[in-house]
């Protein structure tokens, strides 16, 4: 069957011209795509707007990270690093929200020496503890492969945004070093 004579509309339809997929380091915004056909690059504006936006997703990372730093400090803390009483253990817990129910405590009165320790240690405030580390875990990896994705556009303008977007993120919400990183960002 001959193809010649169809008259086939160019990623996706309409007169935009394709998508300009590269596969080296570019400074050209012609038909520059970024992660999507739907955001597209059609002239100086536009640009500006989304290397604004790549900045601010970039950073948006590092507060992904300072929250997920913050949340596991707080959920690593078992019962003996808690002050014993009074408005200092108060002052602490309101300050790191202290992920312990008393089904934790329960939990860790009841079960075997052997595995009394190992459930302290390894739940790190329970069920919803590492419920929501891991979600909080899986938000930053979609994060990091989503800014790796605009990165690999080979593009110098994106690459420079994604740069800057993690300078004003680190210096907004870097409060502390940086403990766990996905390989890509």
């Amino acid at each position: 069957m001959k193809h010649t004579g169809m008259n086939m509309p160019k990623d996706g339809g309409g007169d935009q011209p394709m998508c300009n997929m590269n596969m080296l380091f570019t400074l050209s915004t012609q038909n520059l795509c970024i992660i999507f056909s739907q955001w597209r690059i059609t002239g100086p504006f536009s640009l500006l707007v989304s290397l604004l936006a790549i900045v601010a997703l970039t950073a948006g990372y590092e507060f992904v990270r300072d929250v997920t730093r913050r949340y596991e400090a707080r959920c690593a803390l078992d019962g003996n690093a808690l002050p014993e009483t009074g408005e200092r253990k108060r002052e602490w817990e309101a300050e790191f929200c202290v992920c312990r129910t008393e089904d934790d405590d329960r939990l860790a009165e009841s079960s075997s020496l052997l595995w009394s320790g190992r459930n302290a240690a390894a739940s790190g405030g329970g069920r919803s503890g590492k419920m929501g580390r891991a979600a909080l875990y899986a938000v930053q990896v979609f994060y990091s492969f989503f800014i790796m994705l605009l990165f690999m556009t080979y593009n110098g303008w994106i690459m420079l945004a994604v740069a800057v977007g993690a300078f004003v993120g680190y210096m907004v919400w870097g409060n502390a070093p940086a403990t766990k990183s996905v390989a890509c960002h």
